[in-house]
């Protein structure tokens, strides 16, 4: 009773005896991509929806994240696809400035070279050459999982129309103010040689130094306190709160900083915490982002004393030192001088680290290009607030605001050799010339271009539209644009979403790149840990695949998705996963035995049984739950509902309660049938986005269709039968309860009983084959004894225990049993009831104690039932 208006034929091939993933998965997937199914049509009428990759780096290879949203995203595709939508889903990678030069640096060490030995036009074209040899293994890896994605479209961080719009946001920006060349305070690398954003930098613990420092002599002294001791030849000043009594007479004045001979101003400065310390804190204006500003304030010279290798650079002894050399000669030099107040060793901060290398970062003062983002960050902030823009889980939002409200202008330039360089141009009498993609390029004797390259993050911002054809005026472009749902990490809100948000709204006449941004959280291994390279329990997606199937990897992935929340994840749980796909497998293949079929009409309701209405309503409240959590992006609780429905309610029990009507053929078989039939038409449509591979080769061969990938969604036509319902849950209790009694004798599942059902006058009667037959119960007989009775659900179930267990052995089984709990509830009891013993015993002995006696009760009042429901002996 689901509207399925798509039509079939019969089916025509049969299913091996066993699904076999590695043998289905590959071809599937290669004859779904040689037939188009995932090529879009900026030309059709149908209505569009477009979702763009977070594109993975170049150098990249898939993990279990990458895995996670390429399963969410597909699974939103594919649906799409079958709801007629005008689906696109668009590949391609990041040039991945840093991590791909990085590489290739590292081949030439190899080799005993440099890319300076190269020079710079060679190098960039060894990395091209790398990039075009050894990239990209990653978008096979996503064929593998199953990825439905429009390869004809598949581009590149750095292909030539990628790198034309970069030339022309870069021009506007910079005709319109908003990119600037300025110094600044920025993270870098001394390893990598260049300038690296936010989202580069990572931040571990590390056991440091806390040293205070005397400056200046005697009540003319303070003392400061600093984990860098050696960009104290950079100080400038010494800043303290204006309200600080302590130091208000220093204020203006000039001390004598140490090992120099330099005299340095008190400054008071309201961003000095006075309650932190001493209240005193040494100023590096070229060192420290918090200093600079300070530095701004008050008009102090900024003194950059490390060069890019974090080399000392000023004169004396600490001339040419390595920046930790020269922190423990400075130390040393400053204890000689009776300078050294207090050391704190080891001491733990939080250190900034190269997120590619692991060097530690350094803050420096650099010229650098930047983006003013003042008004660009209001419009994405804005876009959000209009609800022009969905954030998803909406309490994420808060955290989306946190950053575009307070947002620092972006630091844009790389000292990097690949990447889109930098699209200026300066003249020997000191012009400076922005060259657009349709510009010529300044001619003459004297002009150079800028040496730095972008940070790889602005051009990834223009992903959204760039990859659609802009600037051109592209049929993908007004098909497309703006995207629906942008599928991503918590962790990259900050960086990657806000500045796609700034910039498509600015180059694209206020339009939204897309209209919901669906959060996901991170995956994790199955105790809660980040899984990470360096861990032992880090998992590579592709061995969990060559030894389950993609389908269950994919399953796993999807069953833990809840919005925002992270997904730990399991070996064990793959392998329920791998044993559901081929659940679905073998009772599909058994059922195609039995009679299911998609052929002729369903029959009409009055045709049918309560079991076959009871099936079709479930089916109907389970399309319309999953299309509710679609929505929603609660892609665990939809695949949890699918699950329950496929595994429990139509092979546990719709098939099981139907078996007695297929064996006994007739009409009511080929009515069965048919119902049965179309539960797994709908059930294989719904389950096909999450799990793909095994449902589609089910369905083809199931309907004789051409795929599922190009099928209809199946959609609810409201069809409910509350009555029907009502009368197999009291079924299913009755199956339940004697299933529980037959356990607790320990009889085996397929053990016979005799039995008598008094099911006379209640809406279990027509039902009473189906309960024997599930049950393995006997008619009575003429020797029938009943021995237990279980009264159930409005009727009564007699069991003839006597030959099939020993009466006698079984009780005396269960009151060792039962003796052994009273016991412990005994034990239980003493010692809770023992005021000395609470006393002295912590919390979380006695909660234990607690338990124990909770479960002795329980453990003595089962076996007691089970006692009492025992024949006499």
């Amino acid at each position: 009773m689901t509207e399925n208006t798509q039509q079939q034929t019969a089916p025509t091939t049969e299913l091996p005896t066993q699904y076999t993933p590695a043998e289905v998965e590959g071809p599937l997937y290669e004859r779904w991509v040689e037939r188009g199914y995932f090529t879009a049509d900026a030309t059709s009428d149908k209505p569009p929806y477009t979702i763009v990759i977070p594109p993975p780096n170049v150098t990249g290879a898939l993990h279990l994240g990458h895995a996670f949203q390429v399963t969410l995203m597909d699974a939103l595709t594919r649906r799409k696809r079958m709801q007629g939508f005008e689906t696109l889903w668009l590949p391609g990678m990041d040039h991945a400035g840093i991590a791909t030069q990085n590489k290739v640096e590292q081949q030439l060490a190899d080799e005993g070279k440099s890319r300076h030995d190269l020079g710079r036009e060679a190098f960039v074209e060894r990395v091209w050459q790398w990039k075009d040899e050894y990239g990209g293994r990653i978008l096979g890896q996503l064929r593998r999982l199953g990825a439905g994605l429009d390869w004809s479209r598949e581009r590149f961080t750095m292909d030539e129309g990628l790198s034309k719009a970069v030339q022309k946001i870069f021009k506007d920006l910079y005709e319109d103010g908003l990119i600037y060349r300025a110094e600044r305070i920025i993270n870098w690398c001394p390893r990598c040689l260049t300038a690296i954003s936010d989202i580069e930098v990572e931040y571990q613990e590390d056991a440091g130094e806390l040293v205070s420092i005397r400056y200046g002599e005697g009540e003319d002294s303070l003392v400061v306190a600093t984990t860098r001791a050696e960009t104290m030849l950079g100080d400038t000043a010494v800043a303290v709160h204006p309200e600080d009594e302590r130091y208000k007479h220093l204020v203006g004045k000039q001390i004598k900083l140490p090992l120099t001979d330099r005299t340095i101003p008190v400054v008071a400065d309201e961003h000095v915490d006075p309650e932190f310390g001493t209240g005193a804190v040494k100023v590096t204006p070229a060192h420290d982002p918090n200093d600079f500003e300070i530095g701004r304030r008050h008009d102090l010279p900024s003194l950059t004393v490390m060069d890019e290798h974090g080399v000392i650079t000023v004169h004396g002894p600490f001339l040419g030192l390595d920046r930790f050399e020269a922190r423990s000669a400075i130390v040393g030099a400053l204890k000689e001088q009776g300078r050294i107040v207090a050391e704190k060793r080891p001491y733990m901060h939080s250190v900034g680290h190269c997120s590619r290398c692991k060097t530690t970062v350094e803050p420096r003062l650099s010229m650098q290009w930047w983006v003013k983002v003042g008004p660009l960050a209001q419009a994405a902030g804005d876009a959000v607030r209009d609800g022009s823009v969905d954030i998803h889980p909406k309490e994420l939002s808060k955290r989306y605001f946190d950053w575009v409200d307070n947002m620092h202008d972006w630091c844009i330039s790389r000292q990097l050799w690949w990447g889109h360089r930098i699209p200026i141009w300066y003249g020997p009498n000191g012009e400076v010339v922005c060259v657009g993609p349709d510009d010529e390029i300044p001619a003459g004797e004297g002009w150079t271009q800028d040496p730095d390259v972008l940070d790889t993050w602005f051009s990834s911002g223009l992903w959204p539209f760039s990859t659609l054809g802009w600037p051109e005026k592209t049929p993908d472009l007004a098909k497309f644009y703006s995207t629906d749902v942008l599928l991503t990490g918590h962790d990259i809100i900050f960086f990657w979403v806000a500045r796609m948000m700034m910039f498509g709204l600015y180059s694209m006449d206020g339009q939204v790149p897309f209209k919901t941004v669906a959060l996901t959280g991170l995956v994790r291994d199955e105790f809660g840990k980040k899984m990470s390279k360096s861990n032992p329990n880090a998992v590579d997606p592709i061995t969990w695949m060559d030894a389950y199937g993609s389908d269950a990897v994919r399953f796993t992935l999807a069953k833990g998705a809840t919005p925002g929340a992270d997904v730990p994840i399991g070996e064990d749980w793959v392998q329920a996963s791998r044993n559901f796909a081929n659940k679905i497998w073998n009772a599909t293949r058994f059922a195609m035995m039995n009679g299911a079929t998609i052929e002729g009409p369903l029959p009409d309701a009055s045709e049918l049984s309560a079991t076959d209405r009871w099936i079709l309503s479930r089916l109907n409240e389970t399309v319309a739950q999953v299309d509710a959590y679609y929505d929603d992006f609660q892609f665990a609780k939809l695949s949890e509902s699918l699950y329950h429905f496929a595994w429990d309610e139509v092979f546990a029990w719709y098939v099981e309660l139907s078996k007695t009507t297929f064996f006994a053929g007739g009409e009511g078989a080929k009515v069965s049938g048919r119902v049965l039939g179309e539960v797994l038409d709908v059930m294989l449509r719904l389950l096909h986005p999450i799990v793909p591979f095994v449902t589609d080769t089910l369905w083809t061969t199931l309907t004789g269709g051409e795929s599922l990938v190009v099928a209809e969604w199946p959609k609810a036509s409201g069809f409910r039968d509350e009555a029907a319902e009502k009368e197999i849950e009291l079924v299913q209790r009755v199956v339940t309860e004697v299933r529980r009694f037959r356990k607790e004798q320990g009889l085996q599942d397929a053990q016979k009983v005799p039995a008598r059902l008094d099911l006379s006058g209640t809406a279990l009667a027509p039902h009473e084959a189906a309960i024997r037959q599930i049950l393995r119960l006997q008619p009575e007989g003429e020797a029938f004894e009943a021995t237990a009775s279980l009264p159930v659900a409005g009727c009564t179930v007699s069991l003839d225990l006597s030959g099939t267990i020993d009466v006698a052995a079984e009780r005396k089984r269960l009151a060792k049993d039962l003796a052994a709990a009273e016991k412990e509830k005994a034990q239980a009891e003493a010692k809770l009831g023992n005021e000395a013993f609470l006393a002295k015993a912590p919390d979380n002995v006695v909660d234990k104690i607690k338990g124990r006696l909770a479960k002795a009760d329980e453990d003595i009042a089962r076996i007691q039932t089970q006692l009492e429901k025992l024949p006499q002996a």
